[in-house]
């Protein structure tokens, strides 16, 4: 259920119908807007009908979520969630600016990262992605480095000043990931691993959740909701492709998807135009297209030496390459009434 409450309720009022709804037995999540703020009340429905909510102090009206995600559905939100990784950090995760994260799939050595990261970070990327830990098809292919990966990434860190976005695949792992990433990432595969979005909820990091191969749309906001019943509301949704007949690409860029979750969710949405084509050569033209269809950020990747990259090379932008997307990409961003960051040019326009 979502109550709204009334222009001007007193913080000792929201206070109170706080507390009511957890003498309830039920969860409060409350979202502050400049007029309004809404309390999200979840639990068992019966509590909820029980608990007489719309007579309460401050109280303008409760309406029902017919939804299956609570948390990650748009009525749950007075406005769109945007994500800070820090005080000191300049970046906002769903604001005005299109945030764009590069770098290699995996982490290969330290002077290919530090390349690389040198690299996107010169060209207007925000966050650095390597993979640590990488999901293979085949158990003989390259599985990453493990730890000292994610003591490299954060080396680099404290060199260059990007953030850091590394995938998490087990739950036993996951405390000792969150100790190196800034941004968590959950990848196609465990898209619907519940154990492991339960764990890093309990994180209270960021969370970067792509869309499983075969996901849909809802799944993919339930998926976000077992983070977000953690506590963790800073989740960024990834349209990565799913999976179709088709196979002139890797896989199906769901274009219509982004659109679709801006109407469903306050949560950001991110696309990845590299897994989406799997070719370098479609990774511009589909970034182009996401940011077209309202997406607020991408994930790309890049490698000093694509032909060598021990995984994902196929897919892999050179930095001069990635370098050239950032600055059609603004053009995009600018057309859009967005802005993005490339290299020392920021672009926008006024809506």
């Amino acid at each position: 259920m979502i109550i709204v409450t009334r222009s001007g309720i007193s913080d000792d009022q929201l206070g109170d119908l706080v507390a009511h709804i957890e003498r309830a037995g039920l969860r409060a999540h409350v979202s502050r807007g400049e007029q309004r703020t809404i309390v999200g009340c979840i639990g068992d429905e019966r509590a909820i009908a029980e608990a007489g909510l719309s007579a309460l102090p401050g109280v303008e009206r409760t309406m029902p979520v017919m939804k299956p995600y609570k948390l990650a559905s748009r009525e749950f939100a007075v406005s769109h969630t945007q994500i800070r990784l820090d005080d000191a950090d300049e970046t906002v995760i769903g604001g005005q600016e299109i945030v764009v994260i590069g770098g290699p799939c995996s982490v290969e050595g330290r002077e290919m990262l530090h390349e690389t990261a040198h690299a996107v970070k010169a060209a207007g990327a925000r966050m650095l992605r390597g993979g640590a830990f990488k999901p293979r098809s085949s158990p003989y292919a390259f599985q990453g480095l493990g730890e000292p990966a994610l003591k490299l990434l954060a080396e680099v860190r404290a060199e260059t000043g990007l953030p850091i976005v590394t995938e998490a695949l087990d739950p036993r792992h996951v405390e000792m990931v969150a100790q190196y990433a800034d941004v968590l990432q959950i990848g196609a595969r465990n898209m619907q691993n519940y154990a492991l979005l339960s764990e890093v909820g309990r994180t209270q990091r960021p969370v970067l959740l792509k869309r499983g191969l075969s996901g849909t749309i809802t799944e993919l906001l339930m998926s976000a909701e077992y983070i977000m019943a953690q506590g963790n509301s800073n989740v960024i949704l990834c349209e990565r492709g799913i999976r179709t007949y088709e196979t002139a690409t890797r896989n199906t860029l769901d274009i219509a998807a982004i659109p679709v979750l801006k109407g469903e969710t306050h949560l950001p949405v991110f696309v990845d135009p590299s897994h989406a084509g799997g070719r370098a050569s479609l990774v511009a033209p589909l970034a182009m297209a996401a940011i077209a269809a309202g997406a607020d950020g991408l994930i790309i990747e890049v490698h000093p030496s694509p032909a060598n990259a021990r995984s994902d090379g196929d897919q892999s932008l050179e930095p001069s390459a990635f370098a050239a997307l950032m600055k059609q990409a603004a053009l995009f961003a600018h057309a859009a009434g967005r802005t993005i960051h490339a290299g020392a040019t920021r672009h926008t326009v006024q809506v």
